[in-house]
């Protein structure tokens, strides 16, 4: 599509004020494209980075310490104006906010994030995001872990959940499982603190994970505890 630009009448051979928005829009995206600020699995995983999505360019978020090859990382793609009011919104309604930790190929990373790609999105084209986006799901994990209360650190795995398929199932069971340990931490198993954290799911380690789908997330703890305590 051609966009006229619009003489401002007041200032002649000047463009609207909206007009010149676009122009500066524009000039930015070029300025991206030709100046890629270069990312490696070891620069800052705070800043967010530019990813190629078919003929698209989007923005995702990185999360560190996926278990699956040197070449793959954990991203979460956003919306381009995050985290700006109504970008969720918007950001939903075009499948952004329901795929959760995907694996990326690292060859897929344009680098860092800039502001000139936003014109590159999805998003921009008022387009949602495909079914297919050629990655595939980084699932989360639940470790409870069973560690000495003499500030050692020494302990063990008491019990592994996963792969949980959304984050919100993962911390639906995180918030059960800390509510059944309220008060008993200390005393389930002798000499040690019970716990739960959030980690990625190992896809190499998948034999010794409890699928959290098949049973319920307390009553394998309390099996756990029990074989432990039994011995």
């Amino acid at each position: 599509m051609i966009r006229r630009f619009r003489r401002c009448g007041h200032a002649p051979g000047a463009l609207s004020p909206e007009d010149q928005a676009v122009v500066d829009r524009f000039r930015a995206m070029l300025t991206a494209l030709r100046n890629p600020e270069p990312w490696t699995p070891r620069t800052d995983s705070a800043r967010d980075i530019a990813v190629r999505v078919g003929p698209f360019i989007e923005r995702a978020h990185t999360r560190p310490g996926d278990d699956h090859g040197p070449d793959t990382i954990a991203v979460a793609l956003v919306h381009p104006d995050t985290p700006h009011a109504g970008a969720y919104l918007h950001g939903r309604q075009l499948g952004y906010t329901d795929r959760g930790w995907l694996r990326c190929n690292t060859s897929a990373i344009i680098g860092f994030w800039q502001t000139g790609y936003a014109m590159l999105t999805h998003a921009a084209a008022g387009l949602p995001l495909p079914d297919d986006i050629g990655m595939e799901p980084a699932h989360y994990a639940l470790y409870i872990e069973a560690r000495r209360r003499d500030d050692s650190r020494d302990g063990y795995t008491l019990l592994r959940l996963g792969p949980y398929t959304q984050t919100r199932h993962a911390q639906q069971d995180h918030d059960r499982i800390a509510a059944a340990l309220d008060g008993r931490e200390t005393t389930l198993v002798p000499g040690h603190r019970v716990s739960a954290r959030f980690g990625p799911f190992d896809v190499s380690d998948h034999q010794l994970f409890s699928d959290p789908y098949e049973s319920d997330a307390v009553a394998l703890l309390a099996a756990a505890v029990e074989g432990v305590t039994a011995k």
